[in-house]
């Protein structure tokens, strides 16, 4: 039997059927603003080199607006970690006609590795970002993750997923190895991110890159494997005893995405 058939959402005290059981790692990992910003750190690194990265840039909106993107996926995901499996369902649902519409207009579909690419992401970064800035997980906790955002993909039809969290870690090794290469989208995404972030919050994206990616994501990207940020974590995990962290979360992001800033640490409603 495969983990996607050993797990099943639980029953809240009103009787609400969640997407994701009250308790579950994945709502620990989704509901803090810090492990969320290392998740998108990591993916808008191997978006830049993903061969289906052309996608993203039909509809211009990557390119146009990496940091309002950013913030519209988190809410996609988000919403479907803490909504009911009807309101997952939706919004699953939603995110299928979306690209469905985008297919359309380009005359063509998006190929099922690329699909499965952005999957595979989340869950790795769920778990990387969950470790970086916590603690070791668990086989059964990894598992768990890989459960949830096999659901999405099983939702959203998805051929050719994982059965099991072993199968996806070798699946996931194949396709880094098969999927990313450099390309000019990748020095132009990486152009956007810095005119957008400007020069010092663009560098500690690099910096907190080099602490959140594969190996092989870091050597494509020449990024180096010695991170600045590697001591100020430490200083940084003390800060959230304080709750001071949101502070530095502002000195990370712009200004402009204040709102947005504070609604991570917010489940949604």
């Amino acid at each position: 039997m495969t983990h996607a058939a050993h797990f099943k959402c639980s029953l809240c005290s009103t009787g609400m059927e969640y997407f994701v059981r009250e308790g579950s790692i994945v709502r620990e990992i989704w509901g803090k603003g810090d492990t969320i910003l290392f998740i998108f750190a990591g993916a808008s690194a191997e978006f830049a080199l993903n061969k289906a990265v052309d996608w993203l840039y039909f509809t211009g909106k990557l390119p146009a607006d990496p940091l309002g993107r950013l913030f519209s996926t988190v809410g996609y995901a988000r919403q479907i970690v803490f909504s009911s499996r009807e309101g997952a369902h939706k919004a699953i649902d939603t995110m299928a006609k979306i690209h469905a519409g985008v297919e359309s207009k380009r005359g063509m579909s998006i190929p099922d590795w690329a699909y499965r690419d952005v999957l595979f992401m989340l869950i790795d970064y769920s778990i990387r970002s969950q470790e970086l800035l916590e603690r070791e997980l668990s086989q059964a906790e990894k598992a768990e993750v890989f459960e949830v955002f096999y659901r999405v993909g099983a939702r959203m039809g998805l051929k050719g997923l994982p059965a099991s969290f072993s199968e996806w870690q070798t699946m996931r090794e194949e396709h880094l190895k098969q999927n990313l290469q450099q390309s000019p989208h990748t020095f132009d995404l990486y152009k956007q991110y810095r005119k957008h972030l400007g020069p010092i919050r663009y560098k500690l994206l690099l910096e907190g890159q080099k602490l959140i990616v594969p190996p092989f994501v870091r050597e494509q990207l020449a990024l180096g494997k010695i991170s600045l940020l590697g001591p100020v974590l430490g200083v940084y995990k003390l800060s959230r005893k304080f709750r001071a962290e949101w502070l530095l979360k502002s000195i990370i992001l712009p200004h402009a995405y204040k709102k947005e800033i504070r609604e991570l640490d917010s489940r949604p409603v």
